[in-house]
């Protein structure tokens, strides 16, 4: 997924309310959205580097989004509404291997009357839905995690994706890592232990797991590099 405009490079103050973040950027101090509702463990130190992109529309209030945050080294990607781009990107050019040559790619598809799923593959007459997960925490060197907070919604997900198996679709969830340098991805247990169990046993249930991490250019784009090895202990 390429960036459309040049990002803007400036340093992290603070961020509040959830969607805004204070930067200061060439010596002014000014507002831009924060395009993430996590808790963002781990990366909101001040004086860290950051990068944000502009938006000329009169309507916005705020006219700076928050993209890259780096932290110990490690740029990462924290916009979430771009994980569903790099994704698609990723499977459009095959970037995906256990989920290449598609022959039919559909976008954000009903389950059910509650749950919709972010893709519907059609691969060798195979339906295949796919659950993408934006993961931005790491707290052990070459380690990426998810979650980094309690998220019902990540449980009522996995525990739909096990009906949808039972039923005869293929099931997966691309853990998709917007964090440089790591080797491996894990469940943070610790920080939801339901959304583990859960994981367990959609695991034991047949849905797959897979954990990639981006490449992050803030001068060019996001996309999908390479797998990480998933550890479960």
């Amino acid at each position: 997924m390429k960036f459309t405009k040049r990002l803007i490079k400036g340093k992290l103050i603070k961020r509040y309310k959830r969607f805004f973040v204070d930067i200061n950027l060439n010596k002014e101090v000014i507002t831009a959205h924060c395009p993430n509702t996590g808790s963002m463990m781990g990366l909101l130190n001040i004086n860290n580097d950051v990068w944000i992109s502009k938006n000329d529309d009169p309507k916005r209030k705020l006219k700076f989004t928050l993209e890259i945050i780096k932290v110990k080294k490690n740029l990462i990607g924290v916009n979430t509404h771009f994980a569903n781009k790099i994704v698609y990107h990723g499977l459009i050019n095959n970037l995906i291997k256990e989920l290449n040559n598609n022959q039919d790619i559909k976008r954000e598809v009903f389950f059910n009357k509650e749950t919709r799923f972010d893709f519907l593959l059609k691969k060798n007459n195979q339906k295949i839905f796919v659950e993408v997960k934006n993961v931005t925490l790491f707290r052990k060197d070459k380690i990426s995690e998810f979650p980094d907070a309690i998220t019902s919604r990540g449980s009522k997900h996995l525990k739909t994706l096990i009906d949808a198996t039972k039923k005869g679709y293929k099931s997966y969830i691309i853990f998709l890592v917007q964090i440089q340098g790591m080797k491996y991805f894990k469940i943070a247990k610790d920080i939801d232990k339901e959304y583990y169990q859960n994981y367990l046993l959609a695991k034991k249930a047949g849905v797959k797991f897979l954990a990639y991490r981006c490449n992050i250019d803030p001068a060019k784009e996001i996309k999908i590099e390479e797998k990480l090895k998933i550890i479960d202990a």
